[in-house]
């Protein structure tokens, strides 16, 4: 692997991590010779646990050239405004709250909001619940998409951001079909044996239909086995049990309410023992319980999810899914690049897995060309994407760490482990005592990884100020913008944007 471009790529595991990795490398590298070779199994089934995403995965589909009117339709997208996280605070005002999307035009009302947190952390009172002052959280309560309605006078709209909801099954097969076009050739087939030269490095795997397939460079997409980098490489697993208690999960899904238009937004309800998602297709709702079963058995999450959605899973069948929280020591070892679930997963609470995934070859992409291959990239890869998800994993943390339910052992345990990252223990502190929190913010740089508003609507939005609250004197005050004010001012924004349903049927 001396050149610039490995000059044959071979990737284990199909799915959306292996498909999104094969169009990204051979849309790259595809045109200086590089071939790349998928193979997956036709006896290990899709995952598919997280059908969200964050606004990073348009910048994939931007890059491969494919516009949101060739994929979304055939794979049952919508758009995504924000996540509503209802029941994670008991604080009054506060009992939910909204992450959203940011727009051009939240510099004027959404600014707001910070200026109001700012004032609470000091014992002031003012309105700061994220939902009341951002255009997306007004988009997602009109069931809206992102997408401005053209403008009478031929100005271009302020710009926006947003998220994509898709059904993971059908994204994979689209991604397949056009990495097929991008001269990816396709094998199913199934790992019987990994053979390694001396020096570590895989040499070739003997399939079981008897074929030897060789390379120079072998992308681990086998999922949660981790066929090469755990299996064959003995890579270590580091798990983030400690303080991301949940490793299971349970998915019904239901039919659509054809009374109401589609929603734009995930919603993830705090129940007893985890969290509950629900992400509107533009054929169904995907439910799923995401829980801990070192608090409640399997039964016991199924009935409550069960009670949570009501009539809609009636009849419906019940998938129950184990997760493997964590991350590999080691992403890329020897001329092995492990992605998607094998490098490590954290929980589908900010839909960061597609995330991680793009970022991850999209870096190695970046590194690769940088010259020819060298242990010191290989150390630089792997120190930025373990930051990555670390980062991830703190800002997932905090939901818990700030939660205020009193209803079970799981929340309390959340909120009162010791297993805090320094990081995240600073931030929290420096929120709580009133400090420069803009200056702690930019102290941790791109480690962070989740910037200041998305922050800011975290802690602001589960209502982590101070319990005794001072009316501010007209002297004091610096915002007068309430709530309510707020909310109508994004209401009237909201005019300007198209109905969900109506928007997606344009795209078909």
């Amino acid at each position: 692997m001396s050149q610039t471009a490995p000059q044959h790529i071979v990737i284990i595991g199909g799915g959306t991590a292996g498909w999104m990795t094969a169009n990204l490398l051979a849309h790259q590298w595809g045109r200086l010779g590089t071939r790349v070779t998928l193979i997956e199994s036709s006896e290990i089934g899709i995952i598919g646990v997280g059908e969200g995403s964050t606004p990073y995965l348009r910048l994939f589909f931007e890059r491969l050239g494919i516009t949101e009117r060739e994929w979304m339709p055939t794979c049952n997208a919508t758009f995504k405004c924000g996540i509503r996280f209802p029941g994670w605070s008991s604080v009054p005002g506060y009992e939910q709250y909204v992450h959203p999307f940011f727009n051009q035009e939240d510099l004027a009302v959404g600014s707001e909001m910070f200026t109001n947190a700012r004032l609470r952390r000091r014992g002031s009172v003012a309105d700061a619940n994220p939902q009341d002052f951002f255009i997306a959280a007004e988009l997602a309560r009109q069931r809206k998409a992102p997408h401005y309605l053209p403008r009478a006078d031929g100005k271009a709209a302020p710009s926006t951001d947003y998220a994509y909801h898709f059904d993971a099954g059908l994204l994979g097969t689209f991604l397949k079909a056009h990495a097929r076009k991008l001269g990816v050739s396709h094998q199913i087939d199934t790992v019987a044996r990994v053979d390694r030269h001396e020096n570590g490095d895989i040499a070739e795997l003997l399939m079981h239909s008897g074929s030897l397939v060789a390379g120079d460079l072998f992308i681990d997409c086998s999922g949660f086995r981790g066929l090469l980098i755990n299996q064959a490489l003995g890579e270590p697993f580091v798990p983030f049990k400690d303080n991301l208690f949940n490793d299971r999960a349970i998915a019904i899904p239901s039919a659509l309410d054809e009374r109401e238009d589609i929603a734009s937004e995930t919603t993830s309800t705090a129940l007893r023992h985890g969290w509950v998602w629900q992400i509107p297709l533009s054929s169904r709702y995907g439910n799923g319980y995401v829980y801990a079963s070192d608090f409640v058995s399997p039964e016991q999450a199924e009935l409550e999810l069960r009670q949570h959605m009501g009539a809609a899973a009636h009849n419906r069948e019940a998938r129950h899914l184990s997760m493997r929280v964590g991350r590999v020591e080691q992403h890329w070892r020897n001329n092995c690049l492990a992605i998607g679930l094998s490098q490590g997963f954290i929980e589908p609470l900010e839909a960061t897995a597609l995330m991680l995934i793009q970022f991850s070859v999209e870096r190695f992409i970046e590194l690769m060309e940088q010259g020819e291959f060298s242990r010191r990239h290989q150390a630089r890869f792997n120190q930025r994407i373990n930051q990555m998800f670390e980062g991830v994993r703190d800002y997932v943390v905090g939901h818990y760490r700030l939660n205020t339910r009193n209803d079970s052992d799981y929340w309390r345990a959340n909120r009162a482990h010791g297993h805090v990252s320094d990081r995240l223990a600073s931030i929290l502190e420096v929120w709580d005592q009133g400090g420069d929190f803009e200056a702690e913010l930019t102290r941790h740089g791109e480690a962070l990884i989740y910037q200041r508003p998305s922050w800011y609507c975290l802690l602001a939005g589960m209502g982590r100020f101070p319990a005794s609250l001072q009316a501010l004197s007209a002297a004091t005050r610096t915002s007068t913008l309430t709530g309510e004010q707020a909310r109508a001012a994004i209401a009237r924004t909201s005019r300007q944007f198209f109905g969900h349903g109506d928007y997606l049927q344009q795209l078909k």
